[in-house]
């Protein structure tokens, strides 16, 4: 089981030696999980602890919120994914001006070593940190000299960002000979690119898994319900990446862990000339066909997704807008469970 730390000073005392490698880690992408690979199995084959530490919030929301990235994943999620890769712990350190103050050697000395014992430290060959980004590789080298541990590069210890090759280009193109992001690095800007566009196919592939969006279920207007078609709406502080608005094919994760295929749609119900943008699931294939048997309210649920049926078009009346629904329910049936 991972170990999740919120401060230093909650690592035990005797913890230790440990790999340790630091970042955001924002959508725990195939390139962040190619490196924490590496991290785990250089951790076993040295007798040490694979740790990774992250930083919450994200360090521009303290330096620049007004133009911080919105972040695919809530750390809720963000953990999840990280604790399943293998580490033996996750330190997840509050970021606030104080902890941007720490020069290069006070970060490193107290929490690298200080707390979790660093034998080794795996880096990128431009990363920065410490006060003023002060901090670079070979600012870590000198520091491993003196503090004895050793650097890993990561352009050395493995790939830098997992280059789109192979079964991910093949699963995005189609088309081997058609280069098309053939070079691009996995990345979270990637991510954002894609959910931006609602290629929620893109952004899973370089995720490597379906994009996730985690909120508490929260009584809506229940025009879906008189309609025929009754969902479960996200709470506007749900975490995760809203993508472009439209109807999506996905699947809705109670709170039980129990799957369940869904239509979803994201938008502002043109139809009904909403305003706010809002993330709704219809459960497909539920046990019954009654409103009352299958109650989400107040559960917070995962909801996924995998593929956009289409954009959110505004159509004519409700009788035109029920016949679209039962085509998109039919199309993400087929979607989520073709062989």
């Amino acid at each position: 089981m991972v170990h999740i730390w919120n401060d230093p000073s909650e690592v035990p005392a005797d913890f230790g030696p440990s790999v340790v490698t630091f970042g955001n880690f924002d959508g725990v992408h195939r390139g962040h999980q190619q490196v924490l690979s590496q991290l785990i199995r250089t951790a076993r084959l040295n007798h040490a602890r694979a740790v990774a530490i992250t930083f919450d919030p994200h360090p521009a929301q303290v330096h620049r919120p007004e133009s911080a990235p919105e972040l695919i994943m809530g750390l809720e999620d963000k953990l999840v994914a990280l604790g399943e890769l293998g580490l033996d712990a996750v330190l997840v350190m509050k970021y606030s001006l104080e902890l941007a103050s720490l020069t290069p050697e006070e970060f490193v000395a107290t929490v690298l070593v200080g707390s979790l014992k660093a034998s080794h430290v795996v880096i990128g060959h431009d990363a920065r940190f410490g006060r003023g980004n002060s901090g670079d590789l070979s600012t870590m080298q000198e520091l491993g000299k003196k503090l004895g541990f050793e650097v890993l590069v990561i352009s050395e210890f493995g790939s830098e960002g997992f280059p789109l090759h192979g079964d991910l280009h093949d699963h995005l193109h189609g088309d081997p000979h058609d280069d098309g992001d053939a070079d691009r690095r996995c990345s979270s800007t990637w991510v954002r690119e894609a959910l931006r566009e609602g290629d929620v196919a893109t952004a899973a592939a370089v995720l490597g898994r379906p994009h996730r969006m985690r909120g508490e279920v929260v009584h809506g207007a229940a025009r879906g319900r008189d309609l025929g078609f009754p969902t479960a709406n996200l709470a506007s502080k749900a975490s995760g990446y809203i993508p472009a608005d439209g109807i999506y094919a996905g699947w809705l994760v109670d709170q039980a862990g129990t799957r369940w295929p869904a239509a979803i749609s994201v938008g502002s119900n043109p139809t009904f000339d909403g305003v706010s943008r809002q993330v709704e699931a219809h459960v497909i294939d539920r046990p019954e066909e009654s409103a009352d048997d299958f109650d989400l309210y107040g559960q917070t649920v995962v909801v996924e997704f995998v593929s956009r049926l289409r954009g959110m078009v505004a159509y004519r009346g409700p009788e035109a807008l029920v016949v679209q629904m039962g085509l998109d329910v039919v199309q993400a049936h087929d979607i989520l469970f073709a062989r």
